[in-house]
């Protein structure tokens, strides 16, 4: 593995996986030397991506941001779970809408393969609004998936489109409901994001449908974000993972929402 980029991509991923890492570990997987992964850890500090630690790095307060491939390996059989148990939601011919990030992508996959949307005609199949170019690029090729896909200037980090060429199309449709990925969310703040712009299109989604589901594994309960995508009033499905308590999530249920842990 002799690019640095290629071993910083290494790094970033088993940092994701492990939360932190040590240099003698990490010179031991990726077959380099413990000086060059020194190296490679104090050019990701100095990009802000990792916190150096006595002998190795951890991810640090501003990882949220880091490109969403190197989120997903983070509590992915919760995900995955939360996404089969969240696709059980729609019914053939809806219209669905779905944001950016690593749930929703699974939620994406699960309706792609969910057979009895797939092996009908016409009848069966689900329109996807989306503003997400990773899934659009999954789904494209669904036969049975109507594509629409949002408008708007494209965030890196999370392959969203977000802007005002992105909440112009939403005005003019209506969803049967819609997934909403979240950084955090809780009772008192509702759905909320790290970034204002991701918040304004998921917001915009939310307020185009019937029902609006959340999907959030247990990780992002009780916690919040800086921007709002809308109030805990405003969504109907909370779908998580059999780690939330009955203690983290009475209060959503308190609230009106319903849970359901997969």
């Amino acid at each position: 593995m002799a690019a640095p980029q290629a071993r910083w991509s290494a790094l970033l991923e088993m940092l994701t996986r492990d939360g932190r890492i040590e240099v003698e570990a990490a010179a031991e997987e990726l077959r380099v030397s413990a000086a060059t992964i020194r190296r490679d850890l104090d050019e990701l500090a100095r990009q802000q991506m990792v916190t150096r630690t006595h002998g190795g790095a951890a991810l640090n307060a501003i990882a949220y941001d880091l490109p969403l491939r190197y989120k997903a390996a983070r509590n992915a059989p919760e995900k995955e779970r939360i996404a089969h148990a969240a696709a059980e939601l729609v019914k053939a011919g809806a219209v669905v809408g779905l944001n950016g990030g690593t749930t929703t992508t699974e939620v994406a996959r699960a309706l792609a393969t969910r057979a009895d949307l797939s092996s009908g005609g016409a009848e069966t199949a689900v329109t996807v609004v989306t503003n997400a170019l990773n899934i659009a690029n999954e789904l494209v090729v669904r036969r049975h998936v109507k594509l629409v896909v949002t408008g708007g200037v494209a965030r890196p980090a999370s392959y969203e489109l977000i802007g005002p060429l992105a909440t112009e199309l939403l005005a003019e449709i209506a969803l049967d409901l819609v997934f909403i990925g979240v950084d955090a969310i809780d009772v008192v703040h509702g759905a909320t994001a790290h970034h204002e712009g991701e918040a304004s299109i998921n917001r915009a989604l939310a307020r185009r449908a019937q029902r609006v589901v959340a999907v959030a594994d247990s990780s992002k309960l009780d916690r919040r974000a800086f921007a709002r995508i809308c109030p805990v009033e405003e969504i109907d499905v909370l779908v998580t993972d059999k780690a939330a308590s009955d203690e983290l999530t009475k209060s959503f249920v308190a609230a009106g929402v319903e849970v359901i842990r997969a």
